[in-house]
C-alpha cells in the first residue's frame, strides 16, 4: 500500500510539474537564451534580421551537439523597438531563472529601458546592434556590445564620408526623436565642427511620420549639398522620396539604422544615390566571413546584412563563454568581462571582439550604397 501511495505521490509531483512549468527532464538540460527584438511593427524586418543571424549560428551548435552535451534553446521576446515593450520583455526574462543571458535589445531606447531591469536581476545581455554611447553607463558591468558607438560613428560619417567619399562640404540633418538618432546627430555635428563641414540646418521627426514636406521644404531653402538620414530605414525611405520630389538630387546618407533591403522597397529609385555605415560588410571580410555570407544565401535565399552578422557572433560569444564557464548568470557575465583584449578576444565572422570596461568593442566602419536599386559596397 505504502509503495502504492508513493508512486502515487510521484505522478502527482509530475503532473503538477508539467501543468505549472517546472523544468523538468529535457527541458532542464537545455540552455535557455532570451532574445530580444522588434519582430512585429514597422521595424520587423530588422527582428527578422536577428533571428536570422541567431537561428543559423543555432542550428550550427546544436548540431554539433550543443555546448558540453547541452542543447541551447531560445526564448524570443518581442519589443517593438519601443521603451515601454522593451521594459516588458525584460522584466519576463529577468524573472524567468532558466534564462541565463540575453541577446538584446535592439533599438538604443528599448536597450536603455531594458537594462536597468537586467542589472537588478544580474543578467548578463548582449546588444548586437545598440549604438548609443551612454548604454554602458547605464548597464553597471552587465551590457556588452558587439558593434561600434555612435560617438565613433557619427564622427566617421562627418571626417570621411562626407568630405572625402561624397567629396561635399553642407549637410543638412534630418532626425528622429530618440535616443539612437539623437547620440548619432550629436556625434556627427561634434565631428563635422572639428572637419570643417557646414550643418545648414537640424530638423526632428517623430516615428511613423508619413508627411516630411514642411521641414523637408525648410532645410532645402539652405541649399546642402547632402543630407544625413539619421534614423530608420522605413522614415528615412519615405523622406529620401520626398526630398526627390522637391528637387534635391544630390547624395543622401545614413548610418547602420538605414541598412536594410526595405528602404529600397520602400523608396523606390529615390532611394539610388545613398550611402550608409555598416559594421560588416561581406565584401570586405575575411575567408570566414565569405563562407558565412554564402551560407547565410543558401539558408534564406538574400545577401547577409550586417544586423544579421552580428546576431550570430554574438550567440557565438555567449556560447564560448558558457563553455568555460556553465550557465550561470554570474558567472556568463564574469567570462564576457574577462574577453578583454587582441589576445583573448573572440574571432568571429565580423572581426575580432573584446570589451572594454563599459562593455563597449572596437569594431571598424564600412561603407554602403544604393546604386541600381540595390546596396554595395560603396566604390
Amino acid at each position: 500500500m505504502r509503495n502504492k501511495w508513493s508512486s502515487l505521490l510521484l505522478v502527482l509531483i509530475f503532473g503538477f510539474g508539467v501543468v505549472f512549468g517546472i523544468t523538468t527532464g529535457a527541458m532542464a538540460d537545455n540552455i535557455r537564451i532570451g532574445v530580444a527584438s522588434p519582430f512585429t511593427g514597422d521595424l520587423a524586418a530588422y527582428g527578422d534580421n536577428i533571428k536570422a543571424g541567431v537561428n543559423l549560428k543555432l542550428k550550427e551548435i546544436n548540431d554539433a551537439g550543443g555546448i558540453n552535451g547541452q542543447k541551447i534553446e531560445l526564448v524570443w521576446g518581442d519589443d517593438l523597438c519601443a521603451p515601454k515593450d522593451a521594459g516588458t520583455v525584460a522584466s519576463k526574462f529577468a524573472a524567468d531563472k532558466s534564462i541565463v543571458a540575453v541577446i538584446g535589445h535592439l533599438c538604443s531606447s528599448a536597450t536603455l529601458a531594458a537594462m536597468p531591469i537586467y542589472v537588478r536581476a544580474e543578467l548578463p545581455a548582449i546588444s548586437p546592434t545598440s549604438t548609443n554611447p551612454t548604454i554602458g553607463d547605464v548597464g553597471k558591468g552587465w551590457f556588452f556590445r558587439n558593434c561600434y558607438t555612435d560617438d565613433f560613428q557619427g564622427k566617421y560619417l562627418a571626417s570621411e564620408v562626407v568630405p572625402k567619399l561624397l567629396g561635399k562640404n553642407s549637410v543638412a540633418i534630418f532626425y528622429e526623436n530618440n535616443d539612437y538618432a539623437i547620440g548619432l546627430k550629436d556625434s556627427f555635428m561634434a565631428g563635422a565642427k572639428s572637419a570643417g563641414i557646414t550643418v545648414t540646418g537640424a530638423e526632428a521627426y517623430v516615428a511613423k511620420t508619413t508627411d516630411f514636406t514642411p521641414q523637408l521644404t525648410k532645410l532645402l531653402q539652405d541649399k546642402p549639398d547632402t543630407i544625413f538620414l539619421c534614423g530608420y530605414h522605413p522614415e528615412g525611405a519615405l523622406i529620401a522620396g520626398q526630398a526627390r520630389k522637391l528637387g534635391f538630387d544630390g547624395p543622401l546618407f545614413g548610418a547602420d539604422g538605414i541598412d536594410n533591403e526595405d528602404y529600397i522597397k520602400i523608396g523606390g529609385k529615390a532611394t539610388d544615390n545613398t550611402y550608409c555605415t555598416v559594421p560588416f560588410l561581406a565584401a570586405s571580410a575575411g575567408a570566414e566571413g565569405q563562407a558565412f555570407a554564402k551560407r547565410f544565401k543558401e539558408a534564406y535565399g538574400r545577401d547577409v546584412d550586417w544586423m544579421s552578422a552580428n546576431a550570430y557572433d554574438c550567440l557565438g560569444i555567449l556560447a564560448q563563454v558558457i563553455a568555460k564557464t556553465g550557465a550561470d548568470r554570474k558567472k556568463i557575465r564574469e567570462g564576457l568581462a574577462a574577453i578583454n583584449s587582441e589576445d583573448n578576444g573572440y574571432k568571429g565572422i565580423t572581426g575580432l571582439t573584446y570589451f572594454d570596461k563599459k562593455g563597449d568593442c572596437a569594431k571598424p566602419a564600412f561603407v554602403k550604397m544604393v546604386k541600381d536599386g540595390k546596396f554595395v559596397a560603396a566604390e
